[in-house]
């Protein structure tokens, strides 16, 4: 997949405003200060796609893009450590799950993982209730530049460990790096898949 075109079309905490869900889409969530933002850029060839911001919980609502005029890619807020109120906390929590859960032609769900540490309770208890919800999600471990690629393939393998106690198969898992552009066309390559099969599927119907 090449990405062309890339256009910001809305921001809202509300799943009945978010566009039409006749295009398909991809949402990116991860803890605060993961790297999300970044790699949303350096996939799209946009500096300044996502805004960037070294204050955790930055991203406060759903945002939208367009790409290629095909498909939708989404900011999701945080979820985890963020400098806000208890309850401003659980507002975003209530939103990320309406949305996880109910948008239709979400096809994967990329949960950023920082690939410096070792597995962390908060990714693994999120990303196992995805699983129990039934809702369709991929790992992305970011800033791999950031320690030696033994270290990484450790805190990766550990993850895998940790997941494969409560999963029989894991999922597509992706290493990156925002800053090398590592892992780029791979990613790339699978969402491209996955909007492909949606319009395969939707040709069908029609």
């Amino acid at each position: 997949m090449e990405v062309k075109s890339t256009e910001f079309i809305i921001s809202n905490t509300d799943l009945a405003k978010c566009p039409k869900p006749d295009k398909p889409e991809v949402a990116f969530i991860g803890r605060s200060n993961v790297g999300k933002s970044s790699l949303i850029n350096m996939l799209s060839n946009k500096k300044d796609l996502a805004k960037i911001s070294s204050t955790p919980g930055k991203t406060q609502l759903i945002n939208h893009f367009l790409i290629n005029k095909k498909m939708y890619w989404v900011d999701l807020p945080g979820y985890g450590f963020a400098k806000v109120s208890q309850s401003k906390r659980g507002d975003w929590t209530k939103m990320i799950w309406n949305y996880v859960e109910k948008r239709e032609n979400l096809l994967t769900l990329f949960v950023l993982i920082d690939s410096r540490h070792t597995p962390q309770q908060k990714d693994l208890e999120f990303v196992n209730k995805l699983g129990e919800k039934g809702v369709p999600f991929s790992l992305i471990f970011t800033k791999a530049d950031k320690e030696s690629q033994k270290d990484v393939s450790a805190n990766v393998g550990l993850f895998k460990k940790a997941l494969l106690k409560n999963w029989e198969e894991l999922p597509s898992i992706f290493i990156t790096s925002a800053v090398k552009r590592l892992g780029r066309k791979t990613v790339l390559s699978f969402i491209g898949e996955l909007q492909d099969e949606f319009y395969a599927k939707k040709d069908e119907i029609n």
